[in-house]
């Protein structure tokens, strides 16, 4: 994945930038400072996703106006021993109470096992592997976005209605991809045409689209986030196939659209948030967000917005670092306004919500997506009855 797409105001990625809310609350009846360690990926391939979680979170920090957070922002490069070596340095020498930001779910692997471990609580706004939502579940790990089947189910989900019966499927070799392709099936009722998995980072598809064309598919889903959906995309709209495409929002995010452009209008994905839901909480985030950066928010920086609030939500009942059992039940009450809707977690911290169908459009020289439909109502996740919790 790169960052292409990524205006340069955006380009934030030093690393080492610490973040404060405000000054530390001064002695005398003041509430206990909490630390937030956020990894998440500022430079490099992908660099978009983890700027819109960094930018959608402190958006939320900054509405809040407390005097009680200090957040400590690092660049992971999407590489796992970057990202295990900045947890370790966050918890033992910056005593964070709760960590985030984690992109990829080969990173969130590495790290987070390790993390609540320590003891550390660690609210993940995007990635959500299946081996953490099942057996690897932990009372201190909470999944804010989804489980990464969920958008892949809701696709299969859509293509049964659209009346698909042949689909070629392919995504990227590591654990979201291995997630992908397994909710796609779960719920797809046909036969597949192919499936496939490509090389993380990959941009040269010519030999896939080779393959789609001689499958005989009447469909095709694709999980392929960043870098790699933007020259999927262009490829495939550069090849003249025209075989109907459905993917998940992360192939489809507000950075990948604009650099695709037309090739991407009214192709079908699946998400649990979208710019149009209209509720008063997302027309409020989506108008602040738009006035603070100057951007649509994607699904990410809606993930990192409703990651913050659930924590400020928690931290209005107890802190981390004086009540951690207190601490855990304000998370598991999840009672914060969530730009999605109605929100609330499983038994095994993963959300339980509405996943959606959206087209991609063009609203004068901005290429977005609008809700369709509903693919899947109050969807928790296929792992729930694996977790020991």
């Amino acid at each position: 994945m790169d960052g292409s797409g990524i205006s340069g105001t955006n380009q934030m990625t030093s690393k080492g930038i610490l973040f404060s809310a405000a000054l530390v609350a001064m002695a005398g009846g003041a509430q206990a400072e909490t630390r937030i360690g956020m990894i998440t990926t500022l430079s490099g391939g992908g660099a978009g996703l983890g700027i819109d979680v960094r930018d959608g979170f402190q958006l939320a920090i900054d509405q809040a106006g407390r005097d009680d957070i200090t957040l400590i922002i690092e660049d992971d490069e999407r590489a796992p021993d970057v990202a295990v070596q900045l947890a370790d340095r966050m918890i033992q020498a910056e005593d964070v109470d709760i960590m985030t930001g984690i992109i990829w779910s080969n990173l969130a692997m590495a790290v987070v096992p390790s993390v609540t471990a320590q003891g550390v609580f660690y609210l993940s706004p995007n990635a959500g592997p299946s081996q953490l939502a099942g057996r690897g579940c932990h009372e201190n790990y909470f999944n804010v976005a989804w489980q990464n089947d969920n958008l892949h189910e809701a696709a299969g989900a859509y293509a049964n209605s659209a009346g698909y019966t042949n689909s070629f499927i392919l995504a990227p070799n590591y654990p979201a991809g291995q997630d992908a392709l397994a909710g796609y099936k779960r719920f797809f009722e046909g036969e597949l045409a192919g499936e496939l998995y490509t090389q993380l980072g990959q941009t040269d598809y010519a030999a896939e689209i080779a393959q789609i064309r001689a499958s005989g598919a009447d469909s095709v889903f694709f999980f392929l986030p960043g870098g790699m959906g933007i020259s999927f995309l262009r490829q495939y709209g550069d090849s003249g196939l025209d075989i109907p495409v459905v993917g998940p929002a992360f192939s489809f995010d507000q950075a990948i659209l604009q650099a695709v452009g037309a090739d991407a209008l009214g192709v079908v994905n699946t998400s649990q948030w979208s710019p149009d839901l209209d509720n008063a909480a997302n027309t409020a985030f989506v108008a602040a967000f738009q006035d603070a950066y100057g951007r649509i928010p994607s699904l990410y920086a809606s993930q990192g917005f409703d990651t913050a609030n659930l924590i400020l939500s928690a931290l209005d009942v107890a802190t981390p670092s004086e009540d951690p059992d207190a601490f855990r039940d304000a998370l598991r009450a999840a009672d914060f306004v969530s730009t999605r809707g109605d929100f609330e977690f499983g038994p095994n911290q993963h959300p339980i919500q509405d996943i959606y169908v959206r087209e991609v459009v063009q609203d004068g020289e901005i290429f977005t997506n609008r809700v369709i439909g509903v693919a899947l109502e109050d969807r928790g996740d296929a792992y729930a009855d694996q977790c020991p919790m």
